[in-house]
């Protein structure tokens, strides 16, 4: 092997990349006689290029995986394509293409790049979710839920997006527009496909404590997006009928003076049948998308209905509002409107000259307010409540449900905000719903008439999906049709960590070695995935185990959110013309460059500043790094074996120093994830290393420390360590290498470098014995030219000893 004078990065990165290949090195099979480390980050919408934030992603699993190699376990990392999606469509209108062709196009292009990074990826585990072996099993799946009765069909209200021509799950829609296009989005009655989350949310919410290597911003969010409630159930009559809505505040009730329903609720399609204006207003709330985030942001507008419900405990008519604020898929549709005690309540009435009635009074309150500026929303002592005066909300709570129970008036129940989750999009490129409509009604795709495949030689006009427009996909015969709408593409996402584990299994969805490698030990995404794909995925992976498919519950052990890339303050866009293009920097600098800085820049949690000065630095280490093992090298002669009994005190202390740093960077890199100071932790090392005299024995220290960096750098920069590692006189592939070891006993100082303080301020450092009594300590620091210089014709009042750390002279 040449020791070439100079680090040529593109030579080396491909000769090493194309050992890895030749040798299969990153293939990897189930072993049970050896601990498994699953390591997953989120794969990539196959867009056309990779940009900063895959390669950020990318090169944190990356270097988790080889680190965990490094300590003797079986490491699986896999890399796959989230492959369906509108963006595809978009590009086939835009480039008359079959979206299909684009992707797959795509796909081969970014696989160039990430293996031009020199990720340890296991390609035979490639999944791309746009190929029928992998869809079809979603397909028969689907199936399996619609038995179980986890499916169903139900014609309901839904954000539409006016743009793209399809459906949007409420977290899809940002400030009232759509994720994708940006338009506003628009409510409309359409038949959807749903899937009974719902079932699962008790679960999902309570599987959250234990997910201890979860960062809790996720856990909180997701939390707040189950959105657990303890309430009461109860019926307001309107004539022989029931209008039950639902209260997390019973407490309030008697202070309710209207009710406000959906514009699709039965109660306000009956009274816009004489109404004409209501019907118009009625009209114009379908304009509203169902989200709730929209419905905390817009106007509220109301319509008196003409009716009204009986209050359940006083008998009052209470007048019923029709109110765009009221979602009909939302509890019932019917909410009771306490405007002394709710703000929105409180703005609504104010709006339309409502009354205010106030029942609490806030703690220490003796009256009520003559008038209210705003709703009273704390808990606190009723009032103006019949029976129940006198009783704190708490108390207040109980009493009143347990009148509604004894009266047959309402029930106590756990509500929860999460909605089930509706996977129906009228769009062509993602899998087909197997499902049909025949003359005995709606049924799913027989197992033996699986895969349902998707055609993939289409025009796509943009005017909705070509589905529609194909009868030889949707006519299955003269009285049976099938469904044209496909699944959200979340469906995909939410199972193909579990598929990379039998990416080859033509008999099951799943085999025994999901079982081997799974649960994930490690995942790795974006915050911005917080609620969407990992709430899916976690409500998938239940799913999957109530099948008997995996076992456990959870199907990610840790997960690491990193942060933005940002340039000039902001996340790189295109829109913002603050991106930089991964690939020209890799054809600049080399691999390793760019993996190096994206890993010293922050830490992998924190957002990262796009630096170009910060890319020339890490390139400059490298090429230190690589002058210092062959300087070494070409020395001369290195003592094959170490004798520590026999090292000098400067020996000692390099030897010293390469221990703590091994000790250091495998705690930054194994617990804590800090990799940033982990690869400080080897730039110091190296500066001393470069400080060193030269001796034969000197040189044996070097070459360890040079070894210990090589190899604790490796899983960061694997190509040009490998290289290194071949000149310090290694045939292994370093990857296989075990981790270095800490040498206890060269972490023992016989010395200690303590400061010295005169009143307080910083005047000198000096070296004692580490076995020092505090007299000749005292003795030492007194003694030091500097110390004297401060204390020279000064009264020594007394001389303070911190053990191990300082010396401070108090003089006057």
């Amino acid at each position: 092997m040449t020791t070439e004078a100079q680090y040529d990065p593109q030579a080396i990165e491909t000769e090493v990349q194309q050992r890895w290949e030749a040798q299969q090195t990153f293939k990897v099979t189930e072993d049970p006689t050896r601990e498994k480390f699953y390591c997953l980050s989120m794969f990539p919408y196959p867009s056309g290029r990779l940009h900063m934030g895959h390669v950020r992603n990318y090169t944190i699993g990356d270097v988790i995986s080889r680190y965990q190699r490094m300590q003797g376990k079986n490491v699986l990392q896999p890399m796959g394509w989230d492959a369906f999606g509108l963006p595809a469509e978009n590009a086939a209108i835009k480039n008359n293409v079959p979206p299909a062709n684009w992707t797959r196009e795509n796909i081969a292009y970014m696989k160039g790049q990430l293996k031009r990074l020199g990720f340890g990826y296991d390609w035979n585990r490639e999944v791309a979710t746009c190929d029928v072996d992998y869809y079809r099993w979603e397909q028969w799946f689907f199936t399996r839920l619609y038995e179980k009765g986890l499916v169903y069909k139900k014609t309901s209200a839904v954000n539409w997006d006016p743009v793209d021509q399809t459906v949007l799950a409420n977290e899809q829609v940002i400030d009232g527009r759509g994720w994708r296009s940006g338009a506003l989005v628009e409510r409309r009655e359409i038949p959807q496909w749903f899937i009974k989350i719902t079932a699962y949310a008790e679960e999902l919410l309570t599987g959250l404590d234990v997910l201890d290597g979860w960062p809790d911003a996720v856990k909180t969010m997701q939390r707040n997006w189950i959105g657990r409630s303890e309430g009461l159930e109860i019926h307001f009559k309107l004539g022989e009928e029931n209008l039950t809505i639902f209260t997390t505040r019973p407490d309030t009730l008697m202070g309710v003076t209207y009710m406000a329903v959906a514009a699709e609720h039965p109660v306000a399609l009956k009274a816009a049948e004489t109404n004409p204006e209501l019907a118009q207003f009625i009209e114009e709330c379908k304009q509203t998308g169902t989200a709730e985030a929209n419905l905390e942001t817009m106007e509220k507008k109301g319509m008196a209905t003409g009716l009204s419900a009986s209050h359940p405990i006083t008998g009052e008519p209470v007048p019923i509002w029709v109110a765009n604020f009221v979602l009909m898929g939302y509890g019932t549709g019917a909410v009771m409107s306490v405007p002394a005690h709710d703000q929105r309540d409180f703005e609504f009435a104010q709006k339309y000259g409502l009354p205010l009635k106030q029942v609490i009074l806030p703690n220490g309150e003796k009256e009520c307010a003559a008038q209210l500026e705003e709703a009273l929303t704390e808990k606190g002592v009723l009032t103006n409540s019949g029976d129940f005066d006198g009783l704190t909300s708490e108390d207040a709570f109980i009493a009143i449900a347990e009148y509604a129970e004894a009266n047959e008036l309402g029930q106590r129940l756990v509500n929860f905000r999460l909605r089930d989750w509706g996977v129906s999009r009228q769009r062509y490129w993602g899998c087909p719903i197997p499902m049909l409509e025949t003359e005995e009604g709606t049924q799913p795709v027989a197992a033996a008439d699986l895969p349902v495949r998707l055609p993939e030689d289409v025009e796509i006009t943009g005017a909705g999906s070509p589905l529609k427009k194909d009868p030889a996909f949707y006519q299955v015969s003269d009285n049976v049709q099938r469904e044209t709408d496909t699944f959200d593409t979340f469906m995909e996402s939410s199972w193909y960590y579990a598929r990379y584990t039998c990416p080859d299994s033509d008999q099951a969805m799943l085999d025994e070695r999901a079982r081997y490698w799974l649960p994930v030990d490690q995942y790795i995404g974006g915050i911005e995935h917080a609620i969407l794909h990992l709430l899916y995925a976690r409500f998938f992976h239940r799913l999957l185990r109530d099948e008997g498919l995996v076992t456990g519950d959870e199907p990610f052990t840790r997960l690491l959110t990193q942060g933005m890339v940002l340039k000039d303050g902001a996340k790189m866009s295109k829109s913002k013309g603050n991106t930089v293009d991964p690939q020209a920097l890799i054809e600049q600098y080399g691999a390793d460059t760019v993996r190096l800085f994206i890993m010293f820049a922050a830490p992998p949690e924190h957002s990262l500043e796009w630096s170009d000065s910060g890319v020339d630095g890490a390139s400059r280490f490298l090429k230190r790094l690589w002058k210092q093992v062959h300087t070494l090298m070409e020395q001369g002669s290195i003592p094959k074996q170490l004798d520590v009994a026999k090292l000098s005190s400067e020996e000692k202390t390099l030897r010293r120093q390469v221990h703590e740093a091994i000790q250091k960077v495998s705690d930054d890199v194994g617990r804590r994830y800090t990799f940033n100071t982990a690869i400080a932790a080897c730039m110091e090392l190296l500066n001393n290393i470069g400080k060193a005299s030269d001796s034969p024995m000197m040189r044996a220290v070097i070459k360890e420390g040079l070894e210990a960096t090589v190899l604790m750098l490796s899983p960061v920069v694997p190509h040009i360590t490998q290289r290194l590692w071949e000149v310090l006189g290694h045939d292994s592939i370093i990857v296989d290498e075990g981790w270095p070891t800490i040498d206890q006993t060269a972490l023992s100082r016989d010395e200690l470098e303590l400061v010295v303080q005169v009143n307080g301020k910083l005047r000198a450092h000096i070296t004692v014995p580490v076995d020092a009594d505090k007299a000749s300590i005292e003795q030492t620091a007194l003694a030091d030219e500097n110390v004297q210089r401060f204390t020279e014709g000064k009264s020594i009042k007394k001389v303070v000893v911190v053990p191990k750390k300082l010396v401070n002279v108090v003089v006057a």
